[in-house]
């Protein structure tokens, strides 16, 4: 993969981004062979990781095809990807390159972190200049410590990335951490704290194009906030004003639009929302069987995506966009 041209800011390009599509919506991809449609598993061999690891990416790709000049951004999750060995790493770097060729912003769902060398090196390993998946921003843990996440901020910086920092997950079992009261606060509020130093600290105001998009309140660094717990969503919000969301929980978790209102601003900025089964496996949601189903399961892709567009269009302040 070549290098990129110098970019503007992480909070620049993803703003352009979601104003070009008029919508916050980012597809995950999220690839699991029993629920892939049939055309596309057809004449693979389940047992062979190279089989599994070419449907995985022809899948993805397709997905791509159809949601490209829909929205703003995809989510590979690299765990679906890492389990087939070097085959399913292959298959992730095709993605993301099929992706960033389609005018996508990536974002690698990895939950990375270690401390000293390590973390530099899984910095550089997905937003590095040299980086074999160059992807726009990366998921990251904050519980090994701040000195753990700086490698991450600079490489960041460095690229014009951004770095989403694990804070209120959208999980059943998350409050059993994260909602551990210390000083009086709840842990995820702590780690919101420093998320929004960090996000201060990478504001961009000045960087090339901001008189073409406007001055960018939002840095480099993000936080993940779960859709399955609006009230503290809305916390998180006011807590983290110079923070961009990324929020899961939409759809198959059980969010709607009106759960992750709280997490925009009065223009519609400041969160994507995630959104992954509910959209590339739409063919065998019972809305959508009946008249796509799996040999027409793009179609199926399509329509759950603009569904869920205007869907947060008619809830949110994302009809401002």
């Amino acid at each position: 993969m070549t290098a990129p041209e110098p970019l503007k800011s992480f909070s620049h390009r993803l703003t352009a981004a979601i104003r070009l599509r008029r919508n916050p919506v980012v597809v995950g991809l999220d690839p699991r062979w029993e629920q892939l449609p049939e055309p596309i598993i057809r004449g693979q061999n389940p047992a062979d990781p190279a089989d599994r690891a070419a449907a995985y990416a022809l899948f993805c790709r397709e997905v791509i095809d159809v949601v490209h000049s829909l929205v703003p951004a995809v989510k590979p999750q690299a765990a679906f990807f890492e389990q087939l060995g070097s085959a399913g790493m292959q298959a992730l770097e095709m993605v993301v390159r099929h992706a960033r060729r389609q005018g996508l912003m990536v974002i690698m769902d990895g939950k990375r972190n270690d401390i000293g060398s390590t973390a530099e090196a899984y910095a550089d390993a997905y937003l590095g200049q040299r980086s074999a998946w160059q992807a726009d921003a990366l998921t990251v843990s904050p519980y090994l410590g701040l000195d753990s996440l700086e490698p991450f901020v600079t490489v960041a910086e460095e690229r014009g990335a951004g770095v989403f920092v694990l804070v209120k997950t959208s999980n059943p079992g998350g409050g059993a951490f994260q909602d551990l009261i210390a000083d009086g606060r709840p842990l995820y509020r702590h780690v919101a704290e420093q998320v929004e130093r960090l996000a201060q600290r990478t504001t961009s105001r000045d960087c090339e194009g901001a008189d073409a998009i406007g001055d960018i309140n939002y840095g480099a660094v993000g936080a993940v906030a779960g859709a399955t717990y609006p009230r503290q969503l809305a916390e998180l919000r006011e807590t983290m004003p110079h923070a961009w969301l990324l929020v899961p929980g939409y759809g198959s978790q059980g969010a709607t639009a009106r759960d992750v209102a709280a997490a925009f601003d009065a223009t519609g900025l400041g969160a994507v929302v995630n959104n992954s089964r509910g959209i590339i496996f739409a063919h065998a949601r019972k809305e959508y069987t009946e008249q796509y189903g799996a040999d027409r399961w793009q179609g199926a892709v399509e329509a759950a995506t603009r569904a869920m567009i205007e869907e947060l269009r008619a809830e949110t302040s994302v009809g401002r966009l």
